[in-house]
């Protein structure tokens, strides 16, 4: 299991944050997820095996920007 944060730059309000969440929870791995619209964060904990592509993938199919 790790700890990742993600920066997305275009979450605008709480609607986003639960587009994202949502998103990034029906990946096979993923045990939570924290999203902040007003830091642009992303804090997932997920197993070893989701790759950081995965969850990049993720955000940008629910129409969201990954930073970096």
């Amino acid at each position: 299991m790790s700890h990742r944060t993600i920066t997305v730059t275009d979450m605008a309000c709480t609607g986003c944050e639960e587009n994202v969440t949502d998103a990034l929870e029906s990946i096979d791995g993923v045990s939570t997820v924290e999203a902040d619209h007003e830091t642009d964060t992303v804090e997932v904990e997920a197993d070893d095996g989701v790759s950081d592509d995965d969850l990049a993938a993720a955000i940008e199919d629910a129409g969201y920007e990954v930073a970096g």
